[in-house]
């Protein structure tokens, strides 16, 4: 199957249910296959944030559902040159990638002052999810005809587990980045309000000690982060490593290196009639935020549209974390990510 062959009305991933040993739990079987279930017996495990639990898959932690779509990403996405793969770690800017990419390769076809796109439809419905919607259902397999030319797709998954397809061919993968303070503020407001109620409580404490150890999903976060930072500084015509912070102080800027990267360059006749300010305009946190279609509905799982969208700021963890758990954090920075060449800036010029 290939991005460019899609039907977009795949079936998405069910609600959890209550657990029930022996494991893995009850909730966590659901709409698994038989050969997914066995698997989940053999992994290493943790408590989970959202689900009863993360299971230790492929060097990263993983939810059940999302196990089993990856599988079958891996085993039959047939990517295509002109293909494009947005990947995030969760909560460092997906939903804006997702419409920047979205109105940089289709400008052609909506105007950004009326009638777009993204004014009736939520970014994740324009560009879906890999193991969230394309492959969430492990009976039938995708048929990707009717995705746009072209092929615009998103994912969690770090870049060693993206299908050897995507890897291999000259598609493009753009990756954005998020300073780890202010994405693990965001991941604890938006995984504690979609936590379902059977799942025991966890505290921002707790949380905070598991998102330290890399327990987290799709994490630990560093390693995703440097799987893609390394990936764009060896192969930078293959990977572009964007960071949340420099595309808020700069948007117009980033805008341009994004669709210069992905073969759609702005013409001398689009930056005089300003359509990069448009199109900067038209993405703003401001404006996504307060558009009615992004009040309502739900784009990605059982998950309200209007939790994807809380303040989008940079530096805002200083309102949540102590002295103590922002020592703790800036030590396993410089452990991890010391020598990279991988910094962050953690407030806003205004803060500085």
């Amino acid at each position: 199957m290939t991005i460019t062959q899609l039907v977009e009305n795949q079936h998405e991933i069910g609600d959890e249910q209550q657990a029930q040993p022996p494991p893995p739990p009850q909730e966590e079987e659901e709409d698994l296959s038989d050969e997914c279930k066995k698997l989940l017996l053999s992994l290493p495990k943790e408590r989970g944030w959202r689900t009863p639990h993360l299971y230790w898959f492929q060097n990263f932690w993983c939810q059940p559902k999302e196990i089993q779509a990856i599988i079958s990403c891996q085993k039959h996405l047939q990517a295509q040159d002109t293909d494009i793969v947005l990947s995030t770690i969760p909560k460092s800017g997906t939903t804006w990638l997702k419409a920047l990419a979205f109105a940089v390769v289709q400008r052609k076809r909506f105007d950004t002052k009326k009638n777009h796109h993204l004014m009736t439809s939520n970014p994740h419905d324009l560009v879906p999810f890999l193991e969230y919607k394309l492959y969430a259902n492990h009976d039938q397999s995708p048929d990707l005809s009717r995705l746009p030319q072209p092929g615009l797709v998103g994912t969690h998954m770090p870049y060693s587990a993206l299908p050897d397809s995507v890897k291999e061919s000259g598609c493009r993968v753009v990756y954005i980045c998020r300073n780890p303070f202010d994405t693990f503020v965001s991941q604890w407001h938006f995984l504690m309000k979609v936590r379902p109620k059977t799942v025991a409580p966890l505290s921002i404490e707790e949380a905070f000690d598991m998102y330290c150890r890399g327990v987290i999903g799709f994490g630990p976060y560093w390693t995703h982060m440097l799987g893609y930072w390394k990936e764009s500084i060896e192969r930078p015509h293959k990977v572009l490593f964007l960071k949340y912070e420099e595309m808020k102080e700069e948007p117009s800027l980033n805008l341009r290196k994004l669709a210069e990267f992905l073969g759609y360059p702005f013409s001398l006749e689009e930056e005089r009639e300003g359509v990069v300010e448009e199109i900067t305009r038209l993405c703003s946190f401001e404006n996504m935020k307060e558009l009615e279609v992004n009040k309502s509905g739900k784009a990605i799982l059982d998950f309200g549209n209007e939790n994807l969208f809380r303040k989008g700021e940079v530096g805002d963890w200083v309102n949540h974390l102590t002295p103590l758990m922002a020592e703790r954090l800036t030590q396993v920075m410089e452990e991890k990510l010391g020598g990279s060449g991988l910094t962050f800036k953690l407030f806003s010029k205004d803060k500085n």
